[in-house]
Parts: C-alpha cells; structure tokens; sequence
C-alpha cells in the first residue's frame, strides 16, 4: 500500500498564511537513509583537522548567505532583521569557538598513567585514557531560535566538534529556514572534502519518534517543551540500548529582589525586568517568569516603573497561532485565580499580535495548592510578581519550585556578604546559573557558561551552551598495557598531537595548532 506524502509548509506567523511548501514529511525509510548517510559519514570526522575545518566552512558559508538566511527566517518567526542578524552571528560565533576547541585538544581529556609497581597498596599497570565520539547524535530544532538553536546551533556545532554526524529534526516553524541552512552546511561539508551525509535533515513530527527509535543513533539533543521533550526522553530510555537525552524542556527562571536593593535602585530595577520578560516577545527559555519583591513603600515604587515601563513596550507577533492561544489561554486562567492583580494585562492584541504584561500576586498565595499554576511557566511576554512581607515567606516559596535554567538575586550595597550568601546558598539548588543584580536574558558563548540545571530544566546535568557542551557527545575508554604501536596518536608517548595531557598525575601544556 502507497504511502500518502504529507506537505511541510512555511507559514507567515504575521498572518498565519501558508507561505509554500518546502518539503514532505519524513517516514521512516527517510529516517533510516538520513540515519545511515550519517553514520558512513562518522569516519571521516575522526580526524581532528578534518572537523576544525568543517565548522570554519560551516560558519563561512552562513556568514556568506546572511542575507538570505535573515530573511528566510524572519519571513517564518517575526523575529525581525535585527534580531535575527545578531542570532546569526552568534552561531557563526559558536561554531568558530568550538573549531577553537577542536584545535586545542583537551576536551580529549587525556590522561596517562604509566605503570608502578611500587604505587599504592597494589601495582598500578599501564592506563591511557581518552574520549571518543559517541556517533549519530539526533538534534530537535528549537521554535524560538531558528539559527543558534536549531539546524547550525550548538547541538549540531559541538557534536560535529565531537566528531559525531547529525540528523536534524527540523523545527514546523522554521522548514524553510531548516532546508536552506542545511543544504548551506551540506554545501560546507563538501567545500573541505567531506560528505554531505555529516549532517541530515527531516521533517514531521513521527520523525523525531523514529530518530530517537533507530538503533544507530548514539544521543540526542533537545529543546522544547516538557511534555514534548519528557516523551521523547522516555522513548529514549526505554530503548533496547538506551541513550543519553539531552533536553532542555522549561523554566520558569526565578528573580529576588531584596529590600535593601528595592529601596536603592527601585525603578532601575521595574525599567529593567521589564526589558528583560517583553525581549524578544517574551520567547526566551531564560525570561523571568517569576519575581519576588517585598511589599511597602520600595516594592511600591518598583511596581510603578514596572508599570510604565511594560505599558511602553509594544507587542509582538509570536512565532506561530499555537504559541499565541496557549499564551492568551494560560493569562487568562492565571488572571482568574483569588488575589491575582493585572496592573499591566497581557494578552491577545489585534490580529495576530499580543500585548505584554505582568500579574501581582501575595506571595503567601503561592503555596497553596489552588495557586500552583503561577509556579508553571508561560511561554509569551508575561511575569508574575510575588509581593512577600519577610525572608520566611521567600524561602517558602522557593521550597516549592522545580528545577530551573537560571535564578537571579537583586542585592543591595550592603549585602553582598552576609544576607547575599544566604540566598545565594537557596539559590544554587535550584538552577544553572545564578545571576546577581543582572536580568537572565542572554545566555553568553563561553567556556565558563551553563546553560542547564534541575529538571525540569534539563534531562542531564550537561550544558548546551559554551565550549563543554561537546562533553554530551563523548565517552572515555582507557586502554591498560598496549603496547605503543598499537595506541592511538593521542595516548602515545612523546605527544605526536601536541596535546594538553595529565602525565603521572602531572598537566602538560599542549600547543594551540589555531595559532
């Protein structure tokens, strides 16, 4: 029996118009041919120049297409020229960075231990150590970034830097920005004399079930929303062989601010959330969903420049007509509940817009049952304000949240000791990264970040953003008395590779070959 193709279109969020076809469904021999291409194409990432020049290509070519690119997906998301520009530029950023990484070797992480006979309580043999790519990773395309978290986005650049093929699940908001980005990256790989088969590309929702199913994947790279990225963890789990799930699923991104700093900085703080939950309408996995500030007077004058401050932001277009009647749908039901105030209300707006705002709330309401859908993120440009009348109430309330990408703390100038350790110590269970008197928005490329934290936040402890997130596509395998010959370059002795090495207990520098 014939199987009928089903049509992926591109459509116009502005209008909610299909804008073409771009492409069909995958079934599950399209997954099965895009699996396989990918795993002929793992031999020829395993050698490290090999890789370093493929992500250098890869940035070039985006970087040579900008125009088309920035188009194509500000025709598909309403993001905006000038958003999506610097979106681009980041990932062209990323993949250079991890070409970094690739060249510099320690992400290897290489450790020689020669044998002993004298050490410890018994002889210690001959042990080397490395990491060796996993092999296919299956990356799922992010709505809300159709560039840095989608088809060239840091899944995709630090499992190549692994030296592991991808298949991309394309996002159905972006497929015609996904087909574009992919045959430019397909282009790359070929311009350095690899096979196009190192990166994949499908389409459909069963795709995705039939990427994590298929045997010869080795990991996979998601993010989205929970019950979305909990099924296909669980599906992962439950395999014959079971692999790593990488998600990124939800956060609600939780924000302090303590009286002290309310008293000293009251309306720099209002002008400043507001910015920060309205960038980007309110699309980011790190926009503070839920805000903390005490009652009285300070608290008074924050929630005034709050106030002016989202009246003056203007709406948007969200990235498809599912987000936007979650969003109205999910305000309206939070607005509903006893003690919730609208003081700026957020909702739908006309035709496919909608206007952000902000819900006020005593903080002591949020632990009762009733109230529990406060402590729930809300995809779109709202915040809720938690107003508390003492430390006792915070510290309740953050007993009862999940795990998060980020928390964030707003200090006074006398607190940077004492009271901000405290909460710095509440804080550090319940998140990734913990910012002090900044905004979470904006997530920095760089070898200290993380981008992760607790579920529901994330399925792994791992970050997908910054240089160590190519540690979710390895595995280290020590050899123990091979003779040299028979070692790979890496583990041999004299370091053929220029390496950076942990020698006997001892770290020896590597030479840098991107300079």
């Amino acid at each position: 029996m014939a199987t009928t193709e089903v049509p992926v279109w591109s459509v116009d969020p502005r209008t909610g118009k299909p804008r073409e076809q771009v492409a069909v469904e995958a079934t599950a021999a399209d997954v099965d041919a895009a699996v396989r291409a990918a795993a002929q194409a793992a031999p020829s990432l395993a050698d490290r120049d090999a890789r370093s020049r493929l992500l250098r290509a890869c940035a070039d070519a985006l970087e040579a297409a900008r125009d088309e690119l920035v188009e194509a997906a500000d025709a598909e998301t309403a993001l905006g020229p000038a958003r999506l520009g610097g979106e681009l530029s980041r990932t062209t950023y990323q993949l250079r960075e991890f070409a970094d990484v690739v060249d510099e070797g320690a992400f290897l992480d290489v450790v020689i231990d020669h044998a002993d006979p004298d050490a410890g309580p018994v002889p210690r043999p001959d042990l080397r150590r490395y990491k060796v790519p996993l092999g296919v990773v299956a990356v799922f395309a992010a709505s809300n970034f159709p560039l840095a978290f989608s088809v060239p986005g840091g899944d995709t650049a630090s499992a190549l830097a692994a030296g592991c093929p991808v298949v991309v699940k394309a996002h159905p908001d972006h497929p015609a920005t996904s087909e574009l980005v992919a045959a430019t990256l397909r282009g790359a790989a070929e311009s350095v004399g690899l096979p196009a088969g190192v990166l994949g590309l499908v389409h459909g929702r069963q795709a995705g079930v039939d990427l994590v199913d298929h045997p010869l994947v080795s990991a996979a790279g998601f993010t989205g929303s929970i019950p979305g990225g909990r099924a296909l963890f669980d599906a992962a789990a439950a395999r014959p062989r079971p692999i790593p799930f990488h998600g990124e699923l939800g956060s609600l991104n939780p924000v302090i601010v303590t009286e002290a700093a309310a008293t000293e900085r009251a309306e720099e703080i209002g002008t400043g959330l507001a910015g920060s939950f309205t960038l980007g309408v309110g699309q980011f996995c790190t926009k503070p969903g839920l805000v903390l500030a005490p009652e009285g007077d300070c608290g008074d004058r924050l929630l005034k420049a709050l106030t002016g401050a989202a009246s003056e932001a203007g709406g948007g277009v969200m990235l498809d007509s599912r987000m936007r009647e979650a969003f109205v749908a999910g305000v309206r039901q939070r607005a509903a509940l006893p003690g919730v105030e609208a003081p700026v209300e957020p909702g739908g707006a006309d035709g496919h817009r909608v206007r952000p705002g902000f819900l006020t709330v005593p903080a002591a309401h949020l632990t009762e049952d009733s109230h529990e859908l406060l402590l729930e993120e809300c995809f779109g440009p709202v915040t809720v304000i938690a107003r508390y009348r003492d430390t006792g109430e915070v510290s309740a309330l953050l007993a009862l949240l999940p795990g998060n990408l980020t928390a964030t703390v707003h200090l006074g100038s006398a607190e940077a000791e004492g009271p901000g350790a405290a909460v710095l110590a509440e804080l550090t269970p319940l998140a990734g990264r913990i910012l002090v008197n900044g905004w979470p928005t904006g997530v920095a490329v760089a070898p200290a970040q993380h981008h992760g934290g607790p579920y529901p936040a994330t399925t792994s402890t791992s970050t997908s953003v910054g240089a160590t997130a190519v540690e979710r596509w390895l595995r280290p395998v020590a050899y123990q008395g091979a003779p040299e010959a028979l070692l790979p370059p890496e583990l041999r002795d004299g370091n053929p590779l220029g390496l950076p090495r942990r020698v006997d207990g001892r770290l020896e520098p590597g030479m840098n070959r991107s300079q």
